[in-house]
């Protein structure tokens, strides 16, 4: 086994201060719903009135945020994407919603969602078209940011279809600074780095972090164990690249969470789960929640996951070990003392073989290092373990795809 400790330091020396936009939003990684991986593209009202992209759609998935009681465990933010426009701005040149799906405009829908205690987010994309065809922003970069305060948006996410990559570095900063100008707070999710890896052009992440608070690096997420796996290989594969540029107000976002849908098991949705949170990524699920079952509403409503992912440090954690199907993946969380962190850790069994493997290791061999030792709770069972020593071996045993997730609490008293 590769030396994990050594590696721990490494993750802690990439901690660093980094430059970053400081708009005073999305300390911690944002949490909400977001309609694309579930509801695509679908704008047949007329045959399917309960799942098209409409007024409706959006209104009914507020009132289960509330209802169902994911607004009190965080998740606030309602987000449109693709195909909510019309084919064509008005005769002035903005941006108007499909007037048969949204009757009663944008602002009618953001004030409704702002009723129930929630935020709205919309989406756009940097080009002369959105990926589905519809009226892009180029050319109205000043006219759309200052629609999107006036409609009440907080949260915009600007896509890259149609768009040339060479142009992003000075176009998604622009656009940036006319959401700003506009003197409403509104989050900016950005897909600038990922069209430029797929045009081969080397991201400038320093100048990603000034001016987006998310970022996507990587492909859309399917509905489907090969794509999470796609993209914890992906973020453990360039964990170095990406970790540093990741903290409060900045996040990396490996896309959305599709927890309750049709494509991965209750175990595998565990896992997603607990990377997501490992990495401190926005938790945007993408879900009917008309439908969703209560162990997969379980998983997403989990309070000490989701606390692993909210924690203040905004630290993304990495992977420190990877050998014969078995995957470690550790984040420093609070509490603090004396430069020694508290832990987050995930065990990941990505093996396909049929049986729960037993992994077993020595605490110290993680990396954790405080002799006083650590309080060791595993959130899935809410099964306290105890108080492990660095000498003490842990004993995890994971189901294939499964993951097992502690929270290695710093012994330092009640008072921690």
């Amino acid at each position: 086994m590769p030396d994990a400790a050594q590696t721990v330091v490494l993750l802690l020396s990439l901690v660093t201060v980094v430059p970053a936009l400081e708009n005073g939003l999305a300390r911690t990684p944002p949490m909400g719903w977001l309609a694309w991986e579930r509801f695509r593209c679908n704008v047949d009202c007329k045959n399917d009135p309960d799942n098209c992209i409409s007024d409706r759609l959006f209104r009914t998935m507020a009132d289960r945020v509330v209802s169902q009681g994911y607004r009190a465990v965080g998740y606030q933010y309602i987000i449109m994407d693709d195909c909510w426009l019309a084919r064509q701005r008005n005769s002035n040149g903005l941006l108007v919603p499909d007037s048969e799906r949204f009757p009663y405009g944008i602002k009618s829908l953001a004030d409704y969602v702002h009723s129930k205690g929630l935020k709205f987010g919309i989406y756009e994309d940097y080009g002369n078209f959105t990926c589905a065809g519809f009226p892009g922003i180029l050319g109205h970069l000043t006219g759309d940011a200052v629609t999107f305060a006036s409609w009440g948006v907080d949260y915009v996410k600007l896509d890259g279809c149609h768009a040339n990559p060479y142009d992003m570095n000075t176009g998604y900063p622009e656009f940036g600074y006319y959401l700003n100008q506009t003197g409403r707070p509104m989050v900016y999710s950005c897909s600038w780095p990922v069209y430029q890896i797929y045009a081969r052009i080397e991201p400038n992440y320093a100048a990603i972090a000034q001016t987006c608070n998310l970022w996507r690096n990587y492909h859309d997420i399917q509905d489907s164990w090969a794509s999470v796996e796609s993209i914890i290989d992906y973020y453990g594969d360039n964990q170095d690249t990406l970790m540093p540029w990741a903290g409060p107000g900045r996040w990396n976002d490996p896309d959305m969470l599709i927890i309750g849908n049709f494509g991965l098991s209750y175990d595998q949705s565990k896992t997603q789960m607990a990377i997501w949170a490992i990495l401190a990524a926005p938790l945007l699920m993408s879900v009917d929640l008309r439908t969703i079952r209560p162990l997969y509403k379980a998983i997403l409503q989990n309070k000490k996951i989701i606390a692993v992912n909210q924690d203040p440090l905004g630290i993304q954690g990495r992977r420190i070990y990877k050998k014969n199907g078995i995957e470690i993946w550790i984040r420093p969380i609070i509490p603090v003392y004396q430069n020694y962190y508290s832990y987050a850790v995930a065990f990941v069994n990505r093996r396909t073989d049929g049986t729960p493997t037993t992994f077993r290791i020595p605490v110290m061999d993680l990396g954790l290092m405080f002799a006083a030792g650590y309080r060791v709770e595993n959130l899935y069972s809410n099964r306290n373990i105890g108080v492990v020593t660095p000498p003490t071996v842990l004993r995890a045993n994971i189901n294939p795809s499964g993951v097992q997730m502690l929270r290695c609490t710093l012994n330092i008293g009640r008072t921690s």
